[in-house]
């Protein structure tokens, strides 16, 4: 008997768990053993659980009760954004491997993950969303979408705006990203469709097999991309590496007509290096979908710059990207059960 323990909560069910973990491939008869955390929860009440996650890992909220018993003799775990505790992975005896149906992993204790030596896989489950949402930004801050909407409301006719001497067509634009992994990579056949020249630094991919997918890119340093691309859009994760990776030093690469793009996450982006370029106008703009703290603050400085398109983490909302996740999971899941490869294999 294989037993997987699934743990639900509010935005997807242990029920979906359940059964996308029961149509795995996996060797026996399966027994799913579910929990759901915090699945009667308000929005917000549940937002605040998230907040305290992404914050400070999963040893800032509660664990499911009666778990750790269950993991004692579980071979796999399948999760949302409940919290993977160093207690969970610590009473695990023959756990043979992590899925979580999200991309970001703060809510698993990757060290002690690692420590054990189980794979852990995730999936992007907004991943299409998000890469439409990250051209959306592109637009709407090289072309001045949202401050001209915002001006039309206040009742005011706004035809000059702070990169008039930089406007031009998309098409025109070097975009550079940083990190090619699942989303980079959509983001990479949109802007191919739209025949826009894509510069890439991500050192970890396997550039023979990028070319071989179709995707069109030219790899550079992490500097020329900074120093060449006309917009640079963010994709790692959040890792001590890439914690305040985009600073000074690279900011100070970028041209004056150059923009800022990140729909990944805050603290890979130095706030106080980009707001100070911003407000010096040493380059022509950003457009941010995560904020250092949501919701923001009306004193944040971001809100006194007329150069910043600001949104409310909201790239990967769509009506069905979560709530189906289980069923992406289920897929990655079982291409790496047959080929022992996953691109959504976390490296750890």
């Amino acid at each position: 008997m294989t037993k997987v323990v699934v743990v639900g909560d509010r935005l997807v069910s242990s029920a979906t768990l359940k059964e996308a973990a029961g149509q795995l491939n996996i060797p026996g008869p399966i027994e799913v053993v579910e929990f759901q955390w915090h699945g009667d929860l308000t929005k917000d009440q549940f937002q605040e659980k998230i907040l305290l996650i992404e914050k400070g890992g999963p040893e800032a909220v509660d664990i499911p009760e009666g778990i750790l018993p269950e993991m004692i003799e579980a071979d796999y775990l399948l999760v949302h954004i409940a919290p993977v505790s160093k207690e969970m992975i610590a009473a695990a005896q023959q756990l043979k491997l992590i899925g979580t149906c999200r991309g970001g992993i703060e809510h698993v204790a990757v060290d002690a993950v690692k420590e054990k030596g189980i794979p852990l896989i995730h999936v992007i489950r907004n991943a299409e969303p998000v890469a439409d949402f990250t051209l959306g930004l592109i637009f709407a801050e090289t072309r001045n979408i949202a401050r001209s909407h915002q001006a039309v409301m206040a009742g005011k006719w706004r035809k000059s705006f702070s990169n008039d001497p930089y406007k031009t067509t998309l098409a025109n634009l070097k975009v550079g990203l940083i990190g090619l992994g699942y989303i980079g990579k959509l983001v990479v056949q949109r802007l191919n469709g739209l025949g826009v020249e894509v510069l890439v630094y991500d050192p970890f991919v396997d550039q023979e097999a990028i070319v071989a997918e179709g995707l069109q890119v030219t790899f550079k340093a992490l500097e020329e991309v900074f120093s060449e691309a006309d917009v640079i859009s963010l994709h790692v994760r959040v890792t001590p590496e890439t914690t305040n990776m985009v600073n000074k030093a690279l900011i100070s690469l970028m041209k004056p007509s150059a923009y800022l793009i990140n729909t990944a996450r805050a603290a890979i982006l130095n706030k106080g290096d980009l707001v100070e370029a911003l407000k010096e106008k040493r380059i022509a703009g950003a457009a941010l979908d995560v904020i250092w703290s949501e919701p923001i603050q009306q004193e944040d400085d971001l809100l006194q710059l007329d150069n910043v398109t600001l949104t409310s983490h909201i790239a990967g909302d769509t009506i069905d990207a979560i709530p189906r996740s289980p069923y992406l999971l289920r897929n990655v899941l079982n291409g790496y059960f047959e080929t022992g490869k996953s691109d959504m294999l976390i490296r750890l």
